[in-house]
């Protein structure tokens, strides 16, 4: 049950870095720290929620982390096809789109 838990956290978490990696040139630094920053984080929940290095597990948050990141890019064009005034912030973007207009 953890280790659903922890795929949805690690889904839900990478939704944000793949609208930002979406919005940045391919290979940029922007666009390599948007891959590899959540990977620190995802490391940590593994320890401090004991759910271990096993091969198992790999499945699963390897494939939270790129379908998040690949929903973020989906969000961002669809943003930008609405709307070509996009940043690469996911919630400044949603409070500009929803909130305050």
């Amino acid at each position: 049950m953890r280790l659903v838990i922890i795929s949805l956290v690690v889904f839900l978490f990478n939704i944000p870095f793949g609208y930002w990696r979406a919005n940045v040139s391919r290979f940029s630094l922007q666009w390599v720290l948007a891959i590899h920053i959540p990977v620190p984080v995802i490391i940590f929940m593994r320890i401090y929620l004991n759910i271990g290095f096993a091969w198992y597990t790999y499945v699963f948050l390897v494939a939270a982390f790129f379908l998040g990141q690949q929903l973020g890019s989906k969000l961002h064009k669809l943003f930008l096809k609405h709307n070509n005034a996009v940043s690469s912030c996911l919630v400044m973007d949603i409070k500009k789109r929803y909130w305050f207009n």
